[in-house]
């Protein structure tokens, strides 16, 4: 998993986070961790990584992130509206300064015409500022390809959202 690109991404993360001395959040489902494994892979990353959450279920999503149940009834867990209320909350029950949220399908099940696997949706949120959102359609290279990928572009919208 944590390929020479996915280290330099995170070593860049690290790096640019300390610089501006911002502290980072996770809150994932489909990367099960694999966001805060890629920052915490590199020493020295407890000055920037505050706390990760693994909410894989719509429960967690709800008890732990504040999830509204009404998200998941309107437009299910892998929506937009799910990645920018997990990244919101996820800022809520942290002091973090920018939060990192990631939601998707990585197969190699579950999806569906309307949501195919592959379909991964992330947002960031920065405290007092705005919340960005990405949705990729990555296909379907195989599970650990997409959450693979997701990582990295978890990375560079979290860089995105410090700005």
């Amino acid at each position: 998993m944590l390929d020479a690109e996915v280290q330099d991404a995170a070593k860049k993360l690290l790096h640019f986070f300390r610089d501006r001395k911002l502290t980072l959040v996770t809150a994932e489902s489909c990367t099960g961790g694999l966001v805060a494994g890629a920052v915490t892979e590199i020493a020295g990353s407890s000055d920037v990584l505050e706390h990760g959450f693994v909410t894989y279920s719509n429960a967690a999503k709800e008890t732990v992130l504040g999830v509204p149940t009404s998200i998941f009834h309107l437009y299910g867990a892998v929506s937009e509206q799910c990645a920018r209320a997990m990244a919101e909350g996820a800022l809520k029950v942290s002091p973090a300064d920018i939060s990192i949220a990631v939601t998707g399908i990585a197969g190699p099940g579950g999806g569906s015409p309307a949501k195919p696997v592959g379909l991964v949706h992330f947002a960031a949120a920065r405290r007092g500022g705005q919340v960005l959102h990405r949705e990729m359609r990555f296909g379907d290279p195989g599970r650990s390809e997409i959450r693979r990928s997701s990582v990295l572009i978890a990375l560079s919208l979290a860089m995105d959202a410090a700005k």
